[in-house]
C-alpha cells in the first residue's frame, strides 16, 4: 500500500504550572494591646493617636502618692536595719552581742531590701511605657479618668514588616519554601503590587480543610501599608516538565487517548494521560523523548505500523521556545 502522507511535528517538553489564589490577612512584627498594670486615676495622657513612641516611652502616669510615700518608707525601715546591722559589726567585746543578733539584724537588712524593691515595684506600675517601638492607635482615656487593669489604654504596632498569613492547599506542599518571593496585592490599593518573601512553611496539614498555613514578610519602612489589611495571592507556581504536543494530535479510543509517532517512517502508537492543556498544546504523561515526531494531521487514517510519508515536518515549532510556567489549573481558598 502506498504511504500514508501525514504532517508531524517534532516534540518538546514544556514546564506545567498551577495557579495559586488565596486570600491573606496582615498583621504587625510586633502588636500589643495596652493595658495599665494597676488602677487608678490617670494623671496625664503623653501621646497623641498615630504618634511614633519609643521603646520605654512614657505614654501615661497615673496617681501613686501612696506608692510614693510606700517606696520612702520602704528606705527608712532599709536604712534603720543598716544602722543596726553596722553598730552591731562595731562593737568588738567579746560576748557583748550573740551571734543570732548578728543574724537577725543581717535578716532585717534583706528584708527591708526586698521591701524598697516590692514598693519601687509599684510605684513603676503607675507609669504606662511603650514595650517597643512602634505606632499608637487610638485611645478613649483622658486625664482624670478612672482605669483598671482590664481598661486599654491604646494599641502598639511596630509595622516596619509585616506579616501575612494564608492558606494554601496540601497538593502543593513541599513546592514552597522559606525565601521563596510572591507578589500580593493590596485589596486597599489594587493598584499596587508588592512582594513578600516565605518565612515560614507551617509544618502540618489542617485535617479538616486539606490545607497548610504560610507567612510571608513585606518590608513596610514607607509605611503605606496598615495592619488588618487583607492582600491577594495571585501565583503560577512552577511544577515539572511534561511532552508537549499538538491539540489536533489526540485521539480518543476505547481505552483512552493516545497519540501516534513516527519511527523509521511507521506509524506507532502512543497511549498517554492528559495533564493539562495549554493555548494550542496538551501536556501529557508518556514514554516519550524530546524531539520524537506526534503526527498531528492525518492521524484519522492511519494504523498501527502503517508506512506514513512526512509532507511537512513541524519542527519549526521549537522555535517558538518553551512557555515555561503557563497556567493551567487554578486553586483557590478564601
Amino acid at each position: 500500500m502506498p504511504a500514508i502522507r501525514v504532517v508531524a511535528e517534532e516534540l518538546r517538553f514544556l514546564q506545567d504550572s498551577e495557579r495559586l489564589e488565596s486570600v491573606g490577612t496582615a498583621r504587625a512584627q510586633q502588636a500589643a494591646t495596652i493595658l495599665p498594670q494597676a488602677s487608678g486615676e490617670v494623671l496625664n495622657v503623653n501621646f497623641a493617636p498615630g504618634q511614633f513612641v519609643k521603646k520605654n516611652q512614657v505614654l501615661a502616669t497615673l496617681e501613686s502618692t501612696r506608692e510614693r510615700l510606700d517606696v520612702a518608707r520602704a528606705r527608712v525601715t532599709l536604712q534603720d536595719s543598716e544602722q543596726l546591722l553596722a553598730r552591731y559589726e562595731r562593737i568588738t567585746v567579746d560576748g557583748a552581742i550573740s551571734e543570732s543578733q548578728i543574724d537577725a539584724a543581717k535578716t532585717s537588712v534583706e528584708a527591708a531590701q526586698i521591701g524598697l524593691k516590692l514598693a519601687e515595684e509599684a510605684l513603676d506600675r503607675k507609669t504606662i511605657r511603650a514595650p517597643f517601638s512602634g505606632y499608637v492607635g487610638l485611645t478613649d482615656i483622658d486625664a482624670g479618668a478612672m482605669v483598671t487593669t482590664q481598661t486599654e489604654i491604646t494599641r502598639l504596632d511596630d509595622r516596619s514588616i509585616l506579616f501575612v498569613d494564608f492558606s494554601l492547599p496540601e497538593q502543593v506542599f513541599g513546592r514552597l519554601n522559606e525565601g521563596d518571593i510572591l507578589p500580593m496585592v493590596p485589596f486597599a490599593a489594587r493598584q499596587t503590587e508588592v512582594d513578600a518573601v516565605v518565612s515560614v512553611v507551617d509544618s502540618r496539614i489542617d485535617a479538616d480543610r486539606r490545607s497548610f498555613m504560610v507567612r510571608a514578610k513585606i518590608d513596610n519602612t514607607d509605611d503605606t501599608l496598615r495592619p488588618g489589611m487583607s492582600f491577594r495571592i495571585d501565583y503560577g507556581l512552577p511544577g515539572l516538565s511534561y511532552p508537549a504536543v499538538p491539540e489536533a494530535s489526540i485521539v480518543w479510543g476505547g481505552d483512552g487517548p493516545y497519540i501516534w509517532t513516527v519511527e523509521d517512517n511507521k506509524a506507532n502508537r502512543v497511549p498517554v494521560t492528559i495533564v493539562s492543556r495549554t493555548e494550542g498544546d496538551v501536556l501529557v504523561r508518556a514514554p516519550l523523548e524530546e524531539g520524537d515526531l506526534i503526527i498531528s494531521e492525518g492521524v484519522q487514517k492511519v494504523r498501527q505500523g502503517s508506512e506514513v510519508q512526512l509532507v511537512n515536518s513541524g519542527a519549526n515549532r521549537s522555535d517558538a521556545g518553551p512557555v515555561a510556567g503557563t497556567p493551567n489549573t487554578s486553586t483557590a481558598l478564601q
